[in-house]
C-alpha cells in the first residue's frame, strides 16, 4: 500500500516545528482521519529527556484531544529529514498499539521518498495491552 501523498507532505511540513534543541533529530507525524482531516505532530524535547514527547504520540494525543478515537484513524506517516528509514520508538509503538487499530498501515518515509510500510500490529508483536491487566 502506498501512503497518501498529502500525509507525507503534512508530516514533512511540520518538521520545521519540531523542538529538537538537544538531539537535532526532528520527526514529523501525520494521521489521516476517517473524516479526511489530517492531524500532525512533532517531537518536543526537554532538558530532562524523559519528559520529551515523540511526534507520533504528539499527533495521537492531539487527535484524542480533538475528540477522535482509534476508529477514526485510517493511516499514519512518520518521517525525518534523514536519508534512511526511521521507525517509531518503543514508547510510541506501545501507545500506537493501544490508540490505533492493529490493521492500520504505518508508513515510514525517508527524505528521499523511500517508504517502508508495516501494519500497526507488526510494530509491536506480543505488546502489553489492556487484556494483560
Amino acid at each position: 500500500m502506498k501512503p497518501d501523498n498529502e500525509l507525507i507532505i503534512a508530516a514533512r511540513y511540520v518538521l520545521k516545528h519540531a523542538y529538537v534543541k538537544y538531539s537535532k533529530f526532528p520527526v514529523g507525524a501525520a494521521l489521516r482521519m476517517k473524516d479526511s482531516n489530517i492531524i500532525t505532530g512533532v517531537n518536543v524535547e526537554n532538558a530532562s529527556y524523559g519528559l520529551s514527547n515523540c511526534a507520533e504520540r504528539t499527533a495521537l494525543f492531539t487527535a484524542i484531544t480533538e475528540g477522535y478515537t482509534k476508529d477514526d484513524i485510517l493511516e499514519v506517516v512518520v518521517t525525518t529529514p534523514k536519508d534512511y528509514i526511521v521507525s517509531p520508538c518503543g514508547a510510541c509503538r506501545q501507545v500506537m498499539g493501544e490508540l490505533i487499530h492493529p490493521d492500520v498501515p504505518v508508513h515510514m518515509v525517508d527524505a528521499n521518498g523511500n517508504v517502508k510500510t508495516l501494519l500497526n500490529r507488526e510494530l509491536l508483536p506480543a505488546g502489553f495491552s489492556e487484556d494483560d491487566l
